[in-house]
């Protein structure tokens, strides 16, 4: 893939969040490694809660319906988007938290800009959304990147490595392809930024040849870890043991059997704990929803 260019229609977006401590965009695949890092030494876990919760409506409203709201009806708008992801009690096996820390990450490091809201179309509010977990472009005049993004929201990473591959495997053949670009296509708001371009691109007549070299694949996997765990504040010994630690977890999922025939881009987040952050993700989740 060519270097990005940077975005010439960027978003306004929420403040950054996330460090990001290791990047290397020479490896095959590239690596970003981030973290919520420390305050006061505890883990800034409701913080991440909170920033997720500030990304909702970008992550579940159309383009439209985002540049609609007004001081009348802002609180209504960030409800919905709220409710949108979902409304069930039973919420400690939620993937959505995961797909929210792609959509950061990815807008916060690259600049991306969203291309639908897949969360828009849902027809219950506790229905799991199926295909690929972002559909974000980064766009120049003269050309137009598609990131597709995948997501393991996971405790252990072994296990985030094992099944990530495998649906990688399965979301990249042609079949798969060709219907989730026809998907993503439908989805598209006429009123987006690039809509028209976008969707050239994603046309059934446009060679596969020809969006491979545009695709990129973001790779978002979290787990505890035990850097996170057994440390207190951003030292240098704490860098070294989180480069470390996301490094050796880059090179098993590089050892993998990877699609060659698009660009993949590794994103790690390790976590102290994933179960922690759920429940507060959860309680502020559910605060929204119940606003308006």
């Amino acid at each position: 893939m060519p270097p990005l260019i940077p975005n010439q229609n960027t978003l306004s977006h929420p403040d950054p969040f996330f460090s990001v401590r290791v990047r290397m965009d020479n490896l095959s695949p590239p690596l970003v490694g981030v973290c919520a890092g420390y305050e006061l030494t505890e883990w800034r876990c409701n913080q991440l809660a909170s920033h997720l919760i500030e990304w909702l409506p970008e992550f579940a409203l159309t383009d439209t319906e985002r540049e609609a709201i007004r001081d009348h009806n802002a609180i209504a708008r960030v409800a919905q988007a709220a409710r949108s992801i979902y409304t069930s009690d039973k919420w400690q096996r939620r993937g959505e938290p995961g797909e929210l820390l792609l959509h950061a990450i990815i807008r916060q490091v690259f600049e991306t800009v969203p291309a639908i809201s897949k969360y828009y179309f849902k027809d219950s509010a506790n229905d799991t959304v199926k295909g690929f977990d972002s559909v974000h472009i980064i766009a120049s005049d003269a050309e137009l990147q598609l990131w597709l993004g995948e997501v393991k929201f996971y405790n252990e990473i072994g296990r985030a490595i094992t099944d990530v591959v495998t649906e990688l495997q399965a979301h990249t053949q042609r079949d798969y392809l060709r219907g989730e670009f026809a998907s993503i296509n439908n989805k598209i708001d006429d009123n987006g930024r690039h809509a028209a371009r976008l969707k050239k691109l994603l046309h059934r007549n446009t060679s596969l040849d020809e969006i491979f070299d545009a695709v990129c694949i973001p790779v978002l996997l979290t787990y505890d870890s035990p850097t996170i765990e057994n440390h207190t504040a951003v030292t240098a010994d704490f860098q070294r043991a989180f480069e470390q630690e996301v490094l050796r977890h880059r090179d098993t999922f590089a050892a993998k059997a990877l699609p060659t025939n698009l660009k993949i881009h590794l994103f790690l987040l390790p976590l102290k704990s994933k179960a922690e952050l759920m429940q507060r993700f959860d309680e502020k989740l559910k605060a929204c929803q119940a606003i308006a």
